[in-house]
Formats: structure tokens, sequence, C-alpha cells
């Protein structure tokens, strides 16, 4: 039987494999590091707050916002007294302390309040250079002043139209469903009226030539360079073919009356996104997915495995619309890699950055950037967290931490002998830059 004290030294030798060789912690290049950190990038998934000076504040970074779900376990890094939250505040705002008492926060955020009305206007792309992000992909129900190109182009969300009839019953599911497809309903009005349409269409080939292609045609002319679909967290990820005649007759038989069955409604949804999607591609816009773990504790994992979107892919008539899984799909990660062969998908590492150190992310970059490099894409998935990790606190973290884990893949690549200095820093530029920059059209 062991000791006490072997068992601890088990234990310490443990973690220290965990850290990876030496005893600065893992196993990285600094010559590597220094180059990824020069690069100005590209940030695939973000949700940048519009600056306010005064009156209601920005409620349109997110058409589902997640602070309306019930109480679940936050993941230990989205907690406000993560460590990392601390030293975001040192260095943006030159938080003073080496602690997070709440005297010490309250003085100090309005330090950032007033830094942020002297910026006015110029304050969401002042936070974007203390980054090093060049350009972001704002998700967004609607820009506006302070969140516009050339540094943040749009895409919006187009969930709501998927649901074009009564959703009660998809509503009772739980009470975070309940809130979502509220949401979802009042954004669904709101497409509805700016396409001139007062009340629902009554049949669906009116739908889609009076409502949904004009909302996609608007949002391309309004520079949306993808179309965002959160519907990981109000169904499946599973959008089979549909024949047409079978979605117009559920359509057909309860728009404006009635509720339709859960198996009648998924085959209009399967048909409607397979429209949209196909519409994104006419256009050339991209389609973004959420993938993996999501918020809230109703959130269904098992129904956001990408694995579930191959027929997608495989569909000869979604070929030139190009598909970003965005997340990368944690916990799938080694299924998304087989994925990245098809020749219309992409995937991006936010939110990943800000959930796990990156010593963990480093081995899942690793294997997408031996398989189909130029298919990943960075992002961080900012996001106005907590009134401690704000938007800014968490663009900083994960751009700090998704390039370490880069500079940690590219470095273990080295070393193994797989690729040059020179190959390790081209791999860098393209997935902190030019694979968007070429997925997107974005000029130099």
């Amino acid at each position: 039987m062991k000791t006490r004290a072997q068992w601890l030294a088990m234990l310490l030798v443990i973690a220290s494999c965990a850290r990876g060789p030496g005893p600065g912690g893992p196993d990285i290049s600094p010559e590597i590091l220094s180059e990824v950190n020069r690069i100005r990038a590209i940030d695939n998934h973000a949700h940048p707050v519009r600056f306010v000076s005064e009156g209601t504040p920005d409620r349109e970074f997110d058409a589902l916002p997640v602070e309306n779900m019930e109480p679940w376990s936050d993941p230990l890094k989205l907690r406000s007294d993560n460590p990392d939250v601390l030293r975001a505040w040192q260095m943006l705002w030159n938080y003073p302390y080496n602690d997070s008492d709440a005297t010490h926060m309250r003085e100090w955020k309005q330090h950032k309040q007033r830094a942020s009305q002297q910026k006015a206007a110029e304050y969401p792309e002042w936070v974007l250079d203390k980054a090093g992000i060049d350009v972001m992909l704002a998700n967004r129900v609607h820009m506006g002043p302070s969140i516009q190109p050339p540094r943040f182009r749009w895409v919006p969300y187009v969930d709501a139209l998927l649901f074009p009839l009564d959703n009660s019953l998809l509503a009772a599911r739980n009470s975070d469903r309940k809130a979502f497809f509220a949401d979802e309903d009042s954004l669904r009005r709101q497409y509805l009226q700016d396409s001139g349409v007062h009340a629902p269409p009554k049949s669906l080939d009116e739908y889609l030539r009076l409502v949904v292609t004009p909302v996609l045609e608007r949002h391309k002319q309004g520079g949306a360079v993808a179309e965002k679909f959160e519907a990981a967290y109000l169904r499946p990820l599973s959008f089979e073919k549909a024949e047409r005649a079978a979605a117009e007759k559920v359509y057909a038989n309860y728009v404006g009356r009635g509720t339709p069955p859960d198996d009648e409604y998924k085959t209009l949804q399967d048909f409607l996104f397979r429209f949209i999607a196909s519409e994104c591609g006419r256009l050339g816009m991209a389609v973004h997915f959420h993938t993996g773990f999501g918020g809230g504790s109703y959130f269904d994992i098992r129904g956001t495995n990408p694995l579930l979107l191959e027929s997608l892919f495989d569909d000869p008539e979604l070929r030139r619309t190009k598909f970003v899984m965005v997340h990368g799909g944690w916990p799938f990660t080694r299924e998304i890699t087989a994925l990245l062969t098809k020749p219309n998908a992409y995937l991006d590492y936010s939110v990943q950055a800000l959930v796990f150190p990156p010593t963990t992310i480093a081995p899942t970059l690793h294997e997408w950037l031996v398989w189909v490099p130029e298919k990943v894409l960075f992002g961080t998935d900012a996001y106005p967290w907590s009134d401690q990790m704000g938007w800014e606190e968490a663009l900083w973290i994960a751009a700090t931490r998704g390039r370490e884990a880069l500079a940690i893949a590219l470095t273990q690549m080295m070393r193994d002998g797989d690729i040059s200095k020179d190959r390790a820093i081209e791999l860098a530029r393209m997935v902190l830059r030019e694979n968007a920059r070429n997925l997107y059209a974005l000029p130099e």
C-alpha cells in the first residue's frame, strides 16, 4: 500500500505531465509565440456591444440573450472570480489591485465607464486594437453607430424565419425555450413588418417570396457576410432533406390556425433551412451554426453534434454554400475534424479559449492543422458575460489564450518534424487571418 507521501509524489508527477514539459509550463517556442502575437487577427465570431452615451443600453448583441435562462453551473473560467478576468482588467484599464474586491471593482468600473465615454464612438475599435484584432465578425440583430465596417462585419440572425407557425408547443418544453421563442416571435414580426407584410402569408410560396428572400437580400445589402443560426438552442441540428410539397402542406394546414405536431413542423423547418442555405449560397453569404455545448441547464448537447450536419454538406444543391461550424463543436472535436474534408465545411474555435486553458485547446488545434488547415478560423465569442467580464474583457482573454494555444500547437508540429518554422508562421497567418479573409472575400 502506498504511503501518503508516495501518493503525493505520484500526483505531483501527474500534474507536471499535465502542464507540459519544463518548469515554465507548456512547451512553446517564444519565437513562434512572438510571431503569433504580431498578427492582426480576424475574429470569426463575437458579440460586440455598441457604444451608447445615454438612454437605453444596447441589447442587440444577441437574438437569444443567455441571461434570461434558468441558473446553470457556470464553467469555472466564465466565473467572475477567474484570475484571467483580473489580468484583463489590469491590461485594459490599468487596474491597480491584485484582487477582485467588490469595492475595488466598483471603483474601477467607474474608471472603465469614463474611458468609454471619452472615446465615445471610437471605443469599440479601441477595444479591438487592445486585443490585436483587425476585423471582427459582429453577431448582432442590427449594426449601428460605433459598430460599422470596415472593422466590424455583420452576421445577422435568421432562426426566426424557420418558425413561421404557432410555436406554443415548442415554447412549452421548458422555461429557457419559452423565453427564446418569445424572442424569435418578436424578431419574426419585425422581419414581416420590414418586408411590408402584416401577417404570415397564406402560402409557403408567398412566405418564401415575400418574406424569406427579401430578408436575406436586405441583410446582404446591409453588409452581411454570413447568416447566423442559433438553432441548437431551439431544436437539434438534424436538418434533413424535405420535399417542397410536404412542407407546403404543413404550412397551409397550420398557418394562422392551430399548432403543428412536432414531426410535421420539423418537416417545414427542415425545408426552410435548406432554402435559406441555398439562398445564402446564391447571395454569396456563408452560413454559421452554433455547434457543441451551449449555455443553460436545458441545452441539448447531443442535438448539436456536428455529424448531424453531414447531409447538408453532401447535398449537391448546397455545394456553393459555405458552412462554418462555430465553436469547434466541443465536445465533438474529433467528429468535426473529419467533416473538414467536405469542400464547403469550415470551423472556428471561438469560446473554447474562454472556457479552457491553452494547453487543453492546443491538441485539438494540432489535429485540425494536420488535417485541413485552410478550413480553421480564429474566433473569440467575446460577449458581455457578466458585470466583471464584459465583451471587452472576454475579447482580451480569448484572444490571448487562443493565440497561446495556436503557438503551442505549432511548436509541437515543429518539434515533431511535420513543419518548418516558416511553415508554422504561415499556418499562424492562415488561422488568425488569411482563412477568414479568403472565405468572406475581405480586402487586405
